[in-house]
């Protein structure tokens, strides 16, 4: 009884610092990105470069809020996946979620395999914790902005087809909401393409390291999750990746959502959400 209680605990600890790499590096604009002209070609790119990094935020953040308008409602796949150091899956979990301006978000869990235990303590929580914290229930401020980070400039990097500028984000403060790590923001747009990181206060004793990655896609103008990536170390537990894959996105259709046939399976989780966060 004793091994099993602690096994549950060392689930809990996993759980928590998963939630807090996922919402360290999320913004209420870059999440809700809509399309827009794009101002600048890679032609131009040379112009931009006596930006400093406080610049390239502000930028990011009025081109986002113009995003932001455009975005009445969505739905996407999400592939929630935990493995061990060999590859072995823990826990898998398919969700379809559903955004409808301006405050309602979906879950609705169409396959699961796995432990019930790390689903439950982990997919579950995770789940329960981006409704709570976008609504206002939970509420913990890890914008992406000079009030919570001090930026520089430190290059530029192709990712992708993306031609980017490269920020060091240094948090302002000790919070296992922030996150210290990199930045990188499209030229063009000035959108997130790309997050790499780790939570700038430790969760936990039990937790030795943890390390996420984060990258978006352009879809039709719209900047949107692409993949989640985190590895977590836990003393007396090993490494864990944990990895969320989000694919099938449909925006702004004008008839009724893809994939939306009434059919719950019981599964349903409804976040009512001033700010949507991926």
């Amino acid at each position: 009884m004793a091994a099993h209680v602690g096994r549950i605990e060392r689930l809990v600890l996993v759980a928590l610092i998963l939630g807090a790499a996922s919402a360290a590096p999320t913004t209420k604009a870059q999440s809700l990105a809509g399309g827009t002209t794009r101002e600048l070609g890679l032609s131009n790119y040379s112009a931009l470069a006596g930006l400093t990094a406080d610049d390239v935020i502000a930028r990011m953040l009025e081109r986002n809020r113009l995003r932001n308008e455009q975005l009445r409602r969505y739905s996407a796949v999400r592939t929630y996946e935990i493995r061990n150091p060999e590859g072995k899956l823990a826990a898998q979990a398919l969700v379809r979620v559903e955004y409808q301006a301006p405050d309602k978000k979906t879950f609705n869990k169409t396959s699961e395999k796995g432990s019930g235990l790390v689903r439950h303590l982990v997919f579950d929580r995770l789940m329960q914790s981006e409704g709570e914290t976008s609504s206002g229930r939970e509420h913990h401020d890890s914008a992406i902005t000079t009030t919570n980070y001090t930026f520089k400039v430190v290059g530029e990097e192709e990712v992708g087809s993306y031609l980017c500028f490269v920020l060091e984000a240094t948090p302002k403060r000790k919070d296992k909401y922030l996150f210290e790590g990199k930045i990188w923001i499209d030229a063009e747009d000035f959108a997130i393409v790309r997050i790499a990181g780790h939570p700038a206060k430790k969760p936990s004793f039990w937790i030795n390291r943890a390390d996420f990655v984060r990258q978006y896609q352009r879809i039709a103008g719209f900047w949107l999750p692409l993949r989640d990536e985190t590895s977590v170390e836990v003393k007396m537990y090993g490494r864990r990746a944990f990895t969320v894959d989000h694919q099938q996105y449909v925006i702004n259709p004008d008839g009724p959502l893809q994939g939306s046939n009434g059919d719950t399976r019981g599964n349903i989780l409804v976040a009512p959400s001033a700010t949507l966060r991926p």
